[in-house]
């Protein structure tokens, strides 16, 4: 089946299953809202594990979504499929002038800063007006730092960075010994600030990182609950330095 013939069945499945299922019927904009957020993350985790299967399997749903938010713009006389994959058509192609016109680009990060200067021209009040508002802090921190580099607001290299992360570090310690509270947030906030700043210049996703450390705590945590129920005991039942012990022959195992 090519491509255009598996589209336009996914079109008619949505047009039968909104005539005809009553869940489907009674969907809005409003409800399916927080079902594609849920997709996106489990998205996000196939790709951070790398399950390509489930990645496959996840573009499906997201692309499930895409439709029916389409039908209802459509029912709504709003926008139909065809005016969304035209409109990004239209956006891609009015972006990549290096390749749909004659500007020359040297590199991928001009073509990014490229992307930048269209985007004002366009209407856009500020190079940092794109990033979402509801998008969560880690990754919102580092789209702000990427969009900023676009105009040249960036650090000349990652010693700089790490410099500025023990700045951070001290201003933070301070505030710790000064038992102000609201100090605390603010300069622990400038701390994650900049070591997502470092992982930049590290090439290295912050967001993905961190959740890979999630996943280990996550495995490593359930495998000590398995070892202390083989001996008959709860980790609660056991002290500090026996779960240490605990830990460290999972880490071992790995």
């Amino acid at each position: 089946m090519q491509p255009e013939q598996a589209f336009s069945r996914l079109l008619q499945i949505m047009d039968d299953l909104r005539e005809k299922c009553p869940w489907d019927r009674k969907q809005t904009i409003q409800s399916l809202r927080q079902l594609t957020i849920e997709e996106l993350y489990e998205l996000a985790d196939a790709i951070t594990d790398e399950d390509f299967k489930g990645i496959k399997e996840e573009l499906g749903d997201l692309m499930l979504h895409i439709v029916f938010y389409a039908k209802i713009g459509a029912e709504q006389q709003q926008f139909t499929i065809t005016d969304v994959i035209n409109g990004v058509c239209d956006k891609l192609v009015a972006r990549h002038p290096h390749i749909y016109g004659d500007v020359q680009v040297a590199d991928a990060e001009e073509v990014k800063q490229n992307w930048e200067k269209l985007k004002l021209k366009e209407g856009k009040k500020s190079v940092l007006s794109g990033v979402p508002v509801a998008l969560p802090a880690l990754v919102k921190a580092m789209r702000l730092q990427e969009k900023a580099k676009q105009v040249g607001f960036e650090w000349d290299n990652r010693e700089q960075v790490w410099d500025k992360v023990e700045e951070e570090m001290g201003e933070l310690r301070e505030a710790v010994e000064k038992g102000d509270q609201d100090e605390i947030e603010a300069e622990f906030g400038d701390l994650m600030f900049s070591l997502v700043n470092y992982s930049r210049f590290l090439k290295t996703d912050a967001e993905n990182a961190l959740e890979r450390t999630n996943k280990k705590f996550l495995r490593r945590f359930m495998l000590m609950e398995e070892m202390a129920a083989q001996n008959g005991k709860r980790l609660d039942e056991m002290s500090l330095t026996e779960m240490d012990g605990l830990w460290n022959k999972v880490k071992e195992g790995e």
